[in-house]
């Protein structure tokens, strides 16, 4: 999957100057759930650091920006690096906690901060169909797990994962 050490070097360029991360997105959901294939990773940083981290980045990598995040990638590696921009998963970083992802340790999103950024995808109608679907099962892979979580999902996107 990998064979230019691209999250090595990508998480060595964080550490170097000290910006603060957490994994969020499926790659979070596999730390607490069953985990199931995913060939990228999405990160959240701190607001004030994404450019910072963007620049920095595009120096080694191929980094491109959408809408709501930065994409990072590698030549040699299959795996893409997301870097959120929505501002209201920046807070995500402070309450993070180390657990493995990809056969490393890394810092990852809280259960609950994971669960609702996952209702929030599920949530954006602009979002395609296929990935929405996939938002889902990872929501109900998190309240199968912490059913105490399934109050924090809202009734309508309760009502979309089927029974």
């Amino acid at each position: 999957m990998d064979h230019s050490d691209f999250l090595d070097r990508l998480l060595e360029a964080l550490a170097t100057a000290k910006i603060g991360y957490c994994v969020i997105g499926g790659a979070a959901v596999n730390a607490y759930a069953e985990p199931v294939v995913t060939l990228d990773l999405d990160i959240a940083v701190a607001m004030t650091d994404v450019e910072r981290a963007e620049e920095l980045l595009s120096r080694e990598f191929k980094v491109r920006r959408l809408a709501h995040s930065v994409n990072v990638s590698a030549a040699g590696s299959n795996l893409s690096v997301q870097i959120q921009t929505d501002p209201r998963y920046a807070s995500f970083v402070d309450r993070a906690r180390p657990a493995e992802v990809l056969g490393i340790q890394l810092p990852v999103a809280a259960v609950e901060d994971v669960l609702q950024g996952k209702v929030w995808a599920a949530e954006d109608s602009s979002r395609r169909r296929s990935k929405r679907v996939k938002d889902l099962g990872d929501i109900l892979r998190l309240i199968e797990i912490y059913p105490e979580l399934r109050d924090r999902v809202p009734s309508e996107v309760l009502a979309q994962i089927p029974q």
